[in-house]
């Protein structure tokens, strides 16, 4: 398994990255842990939380909702997540680094913390994600509308959900892009600004939905 990687992560830029649960175990197994992810995502955009996300978890929903205000408004972002889906047994981010080292600490810190969270909670030890995440830069703008609408359909391509659900996985950015989540995790603009309106955007990511399910069932033949 490799241990590190020839690409080299610059700030301004954007990425594609992902990676999955090691011999492609399950890491997220009900809504509960993948709230929990959402969280910890959220919380670890941040380069240095004033707190911990443990001490965090403790305090009043009042104080949680104040501490948020403050962590975006006055604390440095490690990166601006430009939008993300949680599946199963893996997850996908786009990420646009905005600090030295920002995307490698941001996914170590998420990695680690809900890490130590999942064994917890099933009694076990050991790594929960495979060694290295694999990363992709965006090198186009093209590239970058396309990777987002291949992100956004993971839940349908893989047939874990209907089309019509899509708008209702709360477990990816795509409702908040929509207009449809006030959860506030990613920076919208990064890819709606691409599109004369959301309805477009709406169009663009459901009119591939057979294609990116034809290309799943591909990739699965050719890896049997």
């Amino acid at each position: 398994m490799p241990t590190s990687r020839k690409l080299v992560f610059a700030n301004n830029e954007i990425y594609h990255i992902f990676n999955r649960g090691v011999e492609k175990r399950p890491t997220f197994t009900d809504k509960r842990e993948l709230n929990r992810a959402l969280l910890t995502l959220d919380f670890y955009q941040c380069a240095k939380p004033p707190i911990k996300l443990s001490k965090f978890l403790v305090i009043s929903k009042d104080e949680q909702i104040k501490f948020f205000e403050k962590l975006k408004k006055d604390y440095e972002k490690l990166v601006e997540i430009v939008c993300f889906c949680l599946m199963p047994n893996h997850f996908h981010f786009l990420l646009k680094q905005k600090m030295e080292k920002g995307i490698s600490t941001f996914i170590s810190n998420l990695t680690n913390s809900y890490t130590r969270y999942f064994n917890t909670k099933h009694d076990r030890i050991g790594p929960l994600f495979e060694g290295v995440f694999k990363a992709v830069r965006i090198e186009s703008e093209e590239q970058l509308v396309h990777t987002s609408r291949y992100i956004h359909l993971n839940p349908v391509s893989s047939f874990l959900i209907k089309p019509e659900e899509l708008k209702e996985y709360q477990w990816s950015s795509y409702p908040e892009l929509l207009g449809l989540s006030d959860k506030n995790l990613v920076t919208k603009d990064l890819i709606l600004n691409f599109f004369p309106s959301i309805e477009v955007y709406k169009k663009f990511v459901l009119d591939q939905v057979d294609y990116a399910r034809q290309l799943e069932l591909i990739k699965h033949l050719t890896l049997e």
